[in-house]
């Protein structure tokens, strides 16, 4: 090698060794202002938590790929124990017709898995969404005798999975579910009704899943501000039971049990007072003149027709069951004392025509020289017959109701009778005709049908309230 080679050779490593003294110069003192930082600062007291961060994956963290999740915890051993607590956050509707109750709830699930569990050294836990709940095993849970559930899933699925360092699990989903609710309602609308949410796990018996609440009864919380139009909610509560299916086994079943109430005061004012207030309308006719046809036929028409219109109106938003209803009996109860009022009437009209027949009969026969003028049993005949019959408004002479003149006729008869025979028998048969008063049945009519509507209302009340 030439001589001026090595000379440059050499400068240049004379120039490394100075560099790489300066850059050692530079790092120790930066080094020493850092550690003067840190101990200066509150800030070299905070221990960060190995697990917040991203030196390795959560996959590589959690061991997700180092294992099978698709077996349960603790396969082929005892039972997996998984505890379950609930909020309600919503009661939504309660459906007569479908009989079906729709709820929103927070549906959390506890359990212990092994296989998830990572080293920490703080005890903290991760939180992750659903992406992760698709890679390891959780409870197959599923709502018994629903119709319809879903995951909310605005703006993400609702969705939450917690793993804690010991391998601890908390799985927790804001679900919709729509369910059967199998209601009595021989006492509607003065019913209470009692629904069940059922949870059970689909696939895994009791021999290979244990399902508890976590708290007992405190397992289940409900929002202060759940409220219904229609029913007021008295209680929550849970029990467990053990399901039985012949194919597979016996299964834990954990039940969300309330009971709902339904308020009166709507019903009373479509329903009841609507019905009690025709009746009391079809008691109106009692009042009236049994003259007066215009007046009294269409007053009972109406009232049958009302009731008729308010049955339908209740019976189309009911569903069609096989019983009797307690709202059905009380309808029913007062369309019969409207139809008994037309019938009072017609029973009414038909009396006082035959008792025309007869006084028409006995007139025929009396003589004109009975004691009174001829022109007074002309006064008497007209004004009963053809006033009585064709008017509304004046109905006989001013002097005498109709009742009066009816007996002053058939005493006429009477006297004649006696007169002709001197003979006791035909009295008997005339004082019968005599006594007959087709007023009296509007006057019983007055006090038996108000009578007998108060005491059915004294009966139904005590019954079903």
């Amino acid at each position: 090698m030439p001589y001026s080679a090595k000379l440059l050779l050499l400068i240049l490593c004379l120039a490394a060794l100075a560099e790489g003294g300066k850059h050692k110069s530079r790092k120790r003192r930066w080094s020493a202002n850092l550690e003067t930082h840190k101990h200066g600062t509150p800030l070299s007291k905070k221990v960060v938590d190995g697990t917040k961060t991203r030196r390795v994956k959560t996959d590589h963290l959690l061991r997700v790929e180092d294992h099978d999740f698709t077996m349960r915890p603790a396969f082929a051993g005892p039972a997996v124990p998984v505890g379950v607590d609930v909020q309600v956050e919503s009661l939504d509707s309660i459906s007569e017709v479908d009989m079906d109750f729709t709820m929103t709830l927070y549906l959390r699930h506890y359990w212990k898995d092994e296989r998830l569990s990572f080293p920490s050294t703080t005890n903290q836990s991760m939180t992750f969404d659903s992406r992760l709940v698709k890679k390891i095993w959780v409870p197959d849970m599923f709502f018994v005798h629903s119709k319809r559930s879903f995951i909310h899933d605005t703006t993400t699925d609702n969705v939450m999975l917690r793993v804690y360092p010991d391998g601890k699990v908390l799985y927790s989903v804001r679900v919709t579910v729509t369910a059967m609710c199998n209601m009595d309602l021989s006492h509607f609308p003065l019913d209470t009704q009692t629904c069940s949410l059922e949870i059970e796990s689909y696939a895994y018996t009791d021999d290979d899943l244990m399902l508890y609440w976590k708290k007992g009864n405190d397992s289940l919380k409900t929002d202060d501000r759940i409220s219904l139009s229609q029913f007021l909610i008295q209680e929550f509560h849970t029990t467990t039971k053990l399901a039985f299916y012949s194919s597979t086994g016996w299964y834990n079943r954990l039940y969300i049990n309330f009971t709902l109430r339904r308020h009166i005061f709507f019903f009373l004012l479509q329903t009841y007072f609507p019905a009690t207030l025709m009746v009391m309308l079809s008691w109106v006719s009692f009042w009236i003149d049994r003259r007066a046809v215009p007046a009294r036929v269409p007053l009972g028409i109406t009232t049958v027709l009302t009731m008729s219109t308010i049955i339908t109106g209740v019976n189309a938003s009911m569903p069609r069951v096989s019983y009797i209803k307690a709202v059905d009996i009380y309808l029913w109860v007062s369309f019969v004392f409207v139809f008994l009022s037309v019938i009072e009437y017609a029973a009414v009209n038909y009396l006082s025509t035959l008792q025309e027949r007869k006084e028409r009969k006995l007139r025929e026969k009396l003589p004109c020289t009975c004691g009174i003028s001829h022109s007074g049993q002309i006064m008497m005949s007209s004004s009963y017959s053809e006033m009585d019959a064709m008017t509304t408004g004046h109905y006989g002479m001013p002097e005498m109701n109709g009742d009066k003149r009816e007996r002053i006729l058939v005493q006429l008869a009477l006297d004649k009778e006696q007169g002709a025979h001197g003979q006791g028998g035909n009295t008997r048969s005339y004082n019968s005709s005599m006594w007959i008063d087709t007023h009296a049945i509007d006057k019983y009519s007055r006090v038996i049908f108000p009578g007998a509507y108060t005491l059915f209302n004294i009966i139904y009340w005590s019954i079903y309230s």
